[in-house]
């Protein structure tokens, strides 16, 4: 529902991405390689003068490991020049340990392998390299209230300033009101005459939810959630005999949908007064004072604080123009985390998935770039993005994980100083695409920005999404397609397949869907996902969810239950045909449809649809006749199943033409109370050609490793 956003604003994104962690090799001290020893070693304990040719330092404190990438990709250069013909992989091998960044790692064409010789950057055996963007506080007071307080030289300065802090490897949250819950605006308002009526900068409040009085006003920032998004933006002004505040920045745009509208919710973060709960910290920027209360058990002994420095920790920097391609270069096992995200002096508003946000490891003009077996934790922005010249590029059991927007994003939304935008490009070797994202945990999304995305693919053709976990975000799983309407697409013969996406929403944002599709999207397959728990704040919360144009999406095989809305939508799209799902306790309605068209809406048959609630099977617009359902078993529990107006399973027919050879009968789950929604052998969804399908194959085929020692995820918004 979104026909405001076609303008496809010519926005310089910020895409950036962030990836990973450790699984070791074979040998003691080296890595896991068929292709023989590694030919290089880095150690947080090595020197850039030495050769890098032993994992560790000799007798004589002589020669030993380099002490950074940047020395390895020097000495790799060295190596590749000497051996031109080399046919094995060239081996960089990471002890474990933690390696501070002072700026991103970066990868250029001059650090490229090629197919025959690839360059590897590899953790050891059974270590655990990580690169963090972080430093780690020090110099801790304790004040009489049990509070540590550190004075940081270099935010007094105005040099450094940070929005997130990790605690023993968990994310802390600053003061905000209400503690729990939201406020709702009291009041709509015009936008102010300093916005430039480009977007809503205004709204009225209660009485004494927000105060002129507080400490660094300006710091104080207001998360106001709008429909399928959110704008987090600093005070301005507060008025408090009018009761109005205004904001240092506005959304992006005076529609509808990015509007303060009254009764929605808002809430209010880093408000020193606030200041009160174990866990929470308070960044004095003026002053530089860090103050931070512990929880229980935490002593300046047994706790290691971090804060995050830099927002990018790893560039694929291709030259698109000059055809440069960072090419064959893998990262293996290595953990990323600790990246910074800092909120502009306007805020953060976007009109959807957050996508001008970066990510801690970026690509552009990257080709047959493998991220395996790596983990990215702790982030301001997205994990990993794809941008202008990606092609044949893969993620591989990689864990992101604490993400403060989402996982990965395919397509536009790069860095500034890149020069990219959301736009299509126009030059065809810019055009992203056959990215493969396979085997990932993509969990904990959402915590400064909750709109972000588990995988976002824009303007980008035949990407493989399969065999991932995607689970406790605040807006949908997968979003397919960067087109409104029915206007030529580039997000066409995209796959999405054996997928377990759940805790999807949470309550939080409206509009969703653990998939999401927009634009004409010929070729695109949305197939044997296991897809559940689906929640909104208020409209929406769809399993499958067809939005604006989508045209050409097959949805086949698919297990879609406890959706708040509902297991299907579709607003508008033409000839999508959704085949042999299963749908199962569906909220307000089963399926729904919301606009009519002249042509075939979609096809819905051989489906299985079960739900024991009083709501509608189709819900919203059946008014036409340009959908075609057919062969479906349908059951409500025993009770009876009633179509639009009222009607009988035969009027149904007689009217309409509809579902001449479905079935009113009990599909005949094995247990669908405990989520066992295997058929018994005498099922009469076989007599209408439904096709059995192995759900269980959902979801990653490795268990969690680099992050499954992590301590829990604090949540970000519910």
């Amino acid at each position: 529902m979104r026909t405001a956003l076609r303008i496809a604003i010519p926005l310089v994104l910020i895409l950036l991405a962030s990836g990973a962690a450790g699984i070791g090799g074979a040998l003691a001290g080296e890595p896991a390689s068929s292709e023989g020893r590694a030919d290089l070693f880095v150690s947080t304990s090595g020197n850039d003068a030495w050769s890098g040719r032993l994992s560790a330092a000799n007798a004589a404190a002589t020669d030993g490991p380099l002490a950074t990438i940047s020395a390895a990709q020097r000495a790799v250069r060295r190596i590749r020049q000497a051996e031109p013909d080399r046919k094995r992989p060239i081996v960089v091998a990471i002890r474990g340990g933690t390696y501070r960044l002072a700026e991103p790692i970066e990868f250029s064409a001059d650090d490229s392998g090629t197919r025959q010789a690839p360059v590897v950057y590899r953790a050891c055996a059974g270590e655990r390299p990580i690169f963090s963007g972080g430093q780690e506080i020090t110099g801790w007071q304790v004040d009489a209230q049990g509070r540590w307080n550190v004075d940081l030289a270099g935010v007094k300065e105005g040099g450094w300033s940070f929005t997130q802090l990790f605690v023993n490897d968990q994310r802390r949250f600053r003061p905000r009101l209400p503690q729990k819950g939201y406020y709702k605006i009291a009041s709509k308002l015009d936008p102010s005459a300093r916005s430039g009526k480009k977007g809503h900068d205004r709204f009225g409040f209660s009485p004494g939810e927000i105060r002129a009085d507080w400490a660094n006003l300006n710091d104080v920032e207001v998360i106001a959630f709008h429909e399928w998004t959110a704008s987090r933006i600093p005070i301005a002004e507060v008025d408090t005999v009018e009761n109005t505040v205004t904001l240092a920045g506005h959304t992006t745009g005076t529609s509808s949908w990015a509007e303060f509208k009254k009764d929605h919710r808002f809430l209010l973060e880093n408000v020193k007064e606030a200041l009160g709960a174990p866990g929470q910290w308070y960044l004095d920027r003026p002053s530089g004072r860090l103050t931070y209360i512990p929880k229980e058990g935490e002593t300046l002994e047994n706790t290691r604080v971090v804060a995050p420095r830099i927002a990018n920790l790893v560039l694929f920097h291709g030259d698109v123009s000059a055809r440069r391609w960072v090419e064959h270069v893998r990262l293996e096992g290595l953990t990323f985390a600790d990246a910074n995200w800092v909120t502009p002096p306007t805020g953060q508003s976007f009109p959807q998935a957050e996508i001008n946000l970066g990510a801690a490891v970026a690509a552009m003009g990257a080709r047959h770039v493998a991220i395996a077996d790596c983990a990215v934790r702790h982030v301001g922005e997205y994990a990993i993005g794809f941008g202008p010249g990606c092609r044949h590029n893969l993620v591989s059991n990689c864990e992101l994980v604490d993400l403060g927007a989402g996982g990965v994003k395919i397509g536009s939304a790069l860095p500034a100083t890149w020069g990219n935008t959301l736009a299509a490009p126009s030059d065809e070797e810019a055009l992203v695409s056959h990215q493969t994202i396979e085997d990932c945990l993509i969990a904990h999304a959402g915590r400064l920005h909750s709109a972000g995305i588990g995988v976002w693919v824009g303007h980008s053709p035949y990407n493989v999404i399969r065999h991932n976990e995607i689970h406790d975000l605040y807006y949908s799983a997968f979003s397919v397609g960067w087109v409104w309407g029915y206007a030529a697409s580039q997000a066409h013969h995209n796959e999405v397949a054996f997928n377990h996406a759940h805790q999807i929403g949470q309550g939080v944002l409206s509009d969703m869907g653990c998939i999401y599709t927009l634009g004409v999207s010929p070729g695109t397959t949305i197939h044997d996902n296991h897809f559940h728990d689906v929640v909104s704040y208020s409209y929406g919360g769809w399993g499958l969810y067809t939005d604006e144009g989508s045209t050409g999406v097959v949805m086949k095989n698919n297990l879609v239950y406890r959706c708040s809305r509902g297991g299907f939508h579709q607003h508008y799209g033409k000839e999508n045909r959704i085949e042999n799902n299963i749908f199962a306790f569906g909220g307000e309605h089963q399926v729904q449809r919301s606009r009519t068209e002249e042509h075939t809406s979609f096809f819905f048959e051989r489906n299985i649809v079960f739900w024991d609630n009083d709501s509608p099977l189709l819900g919203s617009n059946w008014r036409d006749n340009n959908f075609r359902l057919d062969n479906n078993v349908y059951w409500h529990a025993g009770k009876p199943v009633v179509f639009p107006g009222n009607l009988t399973l035969d009027q149904w027919r007689k009217d309409r033409g509809q579902d001449r050879h479905s079935l009113i009968a009990d599909p005949g789950f094995v247990d669908p109370s405990r989520d066992d929604y295997r058929l018994k052998p005498d099922s009469p969804a076989l007599q209408v050609g439904f096709e059995p399908f192995d759900y269980s194959r959902a979801g990653r085929r490795k268990p969690a490793v680099l992050t499954a020692d992590l301590p829990p995820v604090p949540a970000g918004f519910e």
